[in-house]
């Protein structure tokens, strides 16, 4: 891999130190609910105030804990009682507000932090160090939960890879992708293809890559900077990204879109993808339908028709350990609350509302009802990789900017007369090129990229209404950059025709080692009467699992018709981003651009 080229690594959230070797694109997403939440009432008696941030796929949990917590009032050693304040953020975005003095998040600074993982008080430490200051997080904390990492499969495919006896992340998620199921008897469900979260903005992204390195490496623990150099070791990752049919920003959403096809297509919504890489909790979470689409007054939605089942590499997975961290900002009477609010989480009445929602208790022990929705463990139980250290993580993700799977994405980018509508100081397609040029430099040097404009039928290009501005071919980002600066403002929104065509090019070019993509960024609404049929454009894009083209859609500025974008993606298993706000849509092209 000496030859490849070598590009600077956008490290979303971690927005914090460059001489850590972690950089980033300073405040360009925000993961988290940067809220906080009120737990409880005032209670002048309890006099030591207690803040703790918590990551946000917990949090809403931990405020309803808070105010049982102070509506005990227990005695602390020291005589009185704490009263508790939680807020959530997300704890990429976490680590980086303590990295620099917790500014900037409108959220009271912690004494307590409840990260998903380890990983982050890792990464908070290099951080540390590299600013010459003392570590806040020096120690190895106490969790309050857990979950392990599982391959998370549709239910008739997981059940025949567990049939196989014993098998490694390799021959589960590389090897089987060349022949596809044909491997395991089954030709007939095409190529083996898998989604996993970018890991540099998802926890259970990080932790898959980190336990696809140690399966790489055949070891549990001590992973080095010479074991990442391993010819052998990188020839495994990128036959095992190879596979990957698209990157998330959220596997929650994913989960969420996936039920939603489940119940809509009668249990065949997991269409062409095999497998996911994804945190034993959310797979209890899809089992139960608590991410199937809700109708009103519904505590929860319909158990999906096809369930996944969790299938544990033999080589061993990664823990999301969820710590509890007491952190330098608290006194010591705040640290004696904090004991106090441990030993509160950890009594058996609190875990068990942490099993509720697919965790497993403090001490990695799965109840009953979590192994009956996902599966069984394999005899003898988990076995658990260790955490690198901070610094091999980091070699370990910029090793990945290269190893992962490139894309093939095709850019069609609206320039119809209402992109001349102001924004601020500025019309809309100005704010539309502005971050359709930062998505542009979060690509990967060896993706290949094209670009089309549309509108409608113009003086300036009278016979179609789409263009092709710049060819599919070697990402050359100042061409394409330089392009979109120049284009012209005009006509109405051909939006599905060009929709169409621009998929119809990517069917034509398809490229099976690549992802491959259709990227729409529009401010409206289909306004082309020569072809306005939405019901044959969602037919005629509907994901083909022998070619799979995804569509990704961006609804820019209030005059977008975000549902009808969001079918359209949805039709193709590509993902819709709601920028209907202009303020956020930095935001969602770094989202969009990490499905990549």
């Amino acid at each position: 891999m000496a030859s490849a080229p070598t590009r600077t690594r956008k490290w979303l959230p971690y927005a914090a130190s460059v001489s850590a070797g972690l950089v980033v694109i300073a405040g360009a997403v925000v993961l988290g609910q940067r809220e906080a939440t009120p737990t409880g009432q005032d209670r002048p008696e309890c006099t030591v105030a207690l803040e703790v941030n918590s990551s946000t796929e917990k949090a809403a949990l931990l405020i309803e804990l808070a105010e049982g917590y102070n509506d005990s009032r227990r005695s602390l050693p020291g005589g009185g009682c704490a009263r508790v304040h939680v807020s959530r953020l997300n704890s990429g975005e976490a680590t980086d507000a303590l990295a620099i003095g917790w500014r900037g998040t409108n959220l009271p600074e912690p004494h307590v932090w409840l990260p998903t993982s380890s990983l982050w008080t890792g990464q908070l430490r290099l951080l540390d160090r590299a600013a010459g200051r003392e570590p806040q997080t020096p120690d190895d904390y106490p969790s309050i939960a857990n979950s392990p990492l599982v391959i998370a499969m549709p239910q008739q495919k997981g059940e025949l890879v567990r049939q196989q006896g014993p098998l490694g992340w390799g021959e589960i998620l590389g090897l089987s992708g060349r022949e596809g199921w044909a491997g395991f008897g089954k030709p007939e469900w095409g190529r083996f293809t898998f989604g996993k979260d970018n890991p540099n903005l998802s926890t259970s992204g990080l932790a898959a890559t980190i336990a696809t390195y140690y399966a790489a490496a055949q070891r549990s623990s001590d992973l080095t900077r010479a074991d990442l150099a391993d010819p052998a070791v990188t020839q495994f990752v990128r036959r095992i990204e190879a596979n990957v049919s698209h990157y998330s920003d959220d596997s929650v959403e994913l989960l969420r879109d996936l039920a939603e096809a489940d119940l809509a297509r009668d249990g065949k919504g997991s269409g062409h993808m095999s497998a996911m890489v994804l945190q034993e909790e959310l797979v209890y979470l899809y089992n139960e339908g608590r991410l199937s689409p809700r109708r009103d007054g519904q505590e929860q939605g319909a158990r999906p028709r096809v369930p996944l089942v969790a299938v544990h590499p033999k080589e061993g997975t990664f823990n999301l350990d969820h710590p509890f961290v007491v952190l330098p900002s608290a006194d010591e009477q705040q640290r004696a609350a904090a004991a106090d609010l441990l030993a509160y989480l950890t009594e058996d009445a609190q875990q068990e509302r942490f099993a509720r929602l697919g965790f497993r208790d403090h001490e990695r022990r799965a109840s009953a009802a979590l192994l009956a929705s996902v599966g069984a463990e394999p005899p003898g139980g988990l076995t658990y990789f260790s955490p690198p250290e901070p610094e091999v993580v980091k070699a370990m993700l910029d090793g990945w900017s290269i190893l992962r799977k490139k894309a093939n994405v095709l850019i069609a980018l609206d320039t119809s007369g209402s992109m001349k509508a102001a924004v601020g100081d500025r019309t809309r397609f100005q704010v539309a090129s502005t971050a359709a040029g930062k998505g542009l430099a979060l690509l990967n040097s060896e993706d290949r990229v094209g670009l089309w404009s549309f509108s409608s039928e113009t003086r300036r290009r009278p016979d179609r209404p789409y263009q092709e501005e710049v060819p599919l071919g070697d990402f050359d980002q100042k061409r394409l950059t330089s392009r979109i600066a120049n284009l012209h403002v005009d006509g109405g929104t051909a939006l599905y025709t060009t929709v169409r065509a621009a998929h119809q090019h990517l069917v034509d070019r398809y490229d099976p080692e690549r992802i491959n993509a259709v990227v729409v960024l529009t401010d409206g609404k289909n306004e082309y009467s020569p072809d306005n049929d939405l019901a044959k454009l969602l037919a005629d894009i509907e994901l083909n699992p022998q070619r799979p083209v995804k569509v990704f859609c961006i609804a820019f500025d209030r005059d977008s018709d975000f549902a009808t974008l969001d079918k359209i993606a949805k039709a193709s298993s590509g993902k819709a981003f709601d920028a209907t706000d202009p303020t956020k849509i930095d935001d969602a092209f770094v989202k969009l651009v990490s499905s990549f």
